[in-house]
Parts: structure tokens; sequence; C-alpha cells
């Protein structure tokens, strides 16, 4: 099946920040994707035999992080793809394969996950998502699950991971500000509860009643301390997502009109010497059955 002609400009999407070509969303991607890798203690870290996974698919691939550094650790993969809705993002991430000299096997083209993937059946050893509840809602998973399922070859891996909602901390400004994520996201349909396991709690049961075999989980904790690097890089995120995610805030939820104070108070709190985060990350994989 050949891949349809990319778009001229972003499209429409159900990416929750609605800018997509703000250099601020590239910067706080990029750091996510990095944070989300050291987490995990690796880009696959749970999997025994990486030799098996030949042709990969990324799918919601963002700057492109994930699949550069898999393509470094697995020199025997010879096609890994990355797609993404949003032009912005594939343009980003292949120039960073380029630059990192694995150009030649790795791929980055648009498409809009949700509608189909532009691929032929049976064509990848290894499908990977992370962090889609950005854009997925919860209606939205049958269809693409059973999608991962007919690009998949006989045995692949489908593999997902996504965070657990709220990062405990000892701030609470920053407590108060999940809390508005937590009903934002809700309302507007990422999440199956308006909890800290609005998606986690569900991901094992959605594998299953979709037809993956041998499901099996990995959770990874990371704990973020002011005044270390991965402090500073979680700071970072966390105010570029929060300054970013503003609009979206806005349309699903009654934002307060002190936000801003909030949020100032927040960036505070995380530069004090005490501070300290812990968040969660739950890995779910299964195989797709053999013929």
């Amino acid at each position: 099946m050949p891949i349809s002609p990319e778009p001229r400009r972003e499209q429409p999407s159900t990416y929750f920040i609605q800018d997509r070509t703000l250099q601020e969303e590239l910067d706080r991607l990029r750091v996510l994707d990095y944070m989300f890798t050291m987490t995990m203690g690796g880009v696959l870290p749970e999997q025994s035999n990486l030799t098996s996974f030949e042709r990969v698919l990324d799918v919601g691939c963002g700057t492109g992080g994930w699949l550069i550094e898999l393509a470094k650790m697995i020199p025997s993969s010879t096609t890994l793809i990355g797609v993404d809705v949003s032009l912005t993002f594939i343009e980003y991430a292949r120039a960073q394969a380029e630059a990192a000299g694995v150009s030649d096997r790795v791929k980055f083209h648009a498409m809009d996950a949700l509608r189909m993937l532009e691929f032929p059946n049976a064509s990848f050893d290894l499908i990977n998502h992370r962090s889609a509840a950005s854009w997925l809602r919860t209606w939205d998973w049958p269809k693409l699950l059973q999608e991962y399922q007919r690009v998949a070859r006989p045995g692949a891996v489908v593999r997902i991971t996504e965070p657990e909602w709220v990062i405990k901390s000892n701030s609470p400004a920053y407590a108060r500000i999940q809390e508005m994520s937590v009903q934002a996201f809700h309302g507007a349909g990422h999440l199956f509860t308006p909890t800290n396991e609005g998606v986690t709690g569900e991901l094992v049961r959605l594998l299953r009643q979709h037809g993956l075999q041998q499901v099996q989980t990995r959770v990874s904790t990371q704990e973020y301390r002011a005044n270390t690097p991965d402090g500073q890089r979680f700071a970072q995120s966390i105010q570029l997502t929060y300054r970013n995610a503003l609009p979206f805030l806005r349309k699903w939820m009654h934002v307060p009109e002190n936000y801003e104070e909030i949020y100032q108070q927040m960036l505070s709190e995380m530069q004090q010497p005490d501070f300290v985060a812990t968040g969660s990350l739950l890995t779910a994989w299964g195989e797709v059955a053999s013929v």
C-alpha cells in the first residue's frame, strides 16, 4: 500500500496541544522522550530477544528519539518507521535521524493513526507507542489496537507505555494544577476515569479484550529532586507542559482566574532545595496471535 502524500501544513488532530508548530512543544517532547527512556532503563528493557525485531513501527513518534536510539541499539534491524500526525514533528525527527547517521534505516511519515496505518498486513515485528493518551480518546482504543494487529506479523509484539496521571510531589501548587489536568483530560475523553490510573488501570484489559496474547506488564519509577540534572529536566517539562496546554485546559474546564499565580508558585516550589517528585510508567505488551 503506497503511503499517501504528506500534507503541506498541520492537520487537525486530537492532540492536546493545539499549536504543534511551537518550538516550545518540540522542546517539551524532546525532554519528555529522554525522561521516559531513562525512567524505563532503556528503549526496550523488558524484551529479551531484540534481534527478532527487524521491522519496527513507532506510532505517535513525536520527535523520533525512541526510534533513533533503537536503531543504534539493534544494528540488525532493517526498517524502522515512525508515524505522527504532526508534519512539524516528522520534519524534526527526520533531521535528527540524519544527524545521528541512521536515516538509511529510520524513516518518518506524517500519518493519522486514528484513520488508518497505511501499511500492508503483517508488516512489522514490533509496534510501539508511548504516552498516546495525549491524543487517544477512550473510544479510539479498540480500532487502533485492531489496526496494530492488522499491520503486525503473527507472533509480533504490541507494546504500550503510559504514565500514571498524577506525579506525587511536595508542591501544593503542582498538585492543584494536576487536579485541573485530570479533570480536563477526563472531560475530553482521554482518561477512562478521573483518577491517577485513568489509562494505566485499563491497559491490561484493553490488550486482552482486543485479542493480544500473553500480556505482561512492567512498572518503572523515577524520583526527581531539585538541583539535579533529572530534577531540572523534570521542572522544564512541567513548565512547558502547563504553559502549552493552557488552551486545552480552558476548553475542557473552568480554569481559575489566578491560574498564572498558581503556575508561578508551582515553578517556584520546584526550585526549592527540598523539592521531590516521583512518577511511574506502566509498560504493557502482548503477542499477536499466530495464524
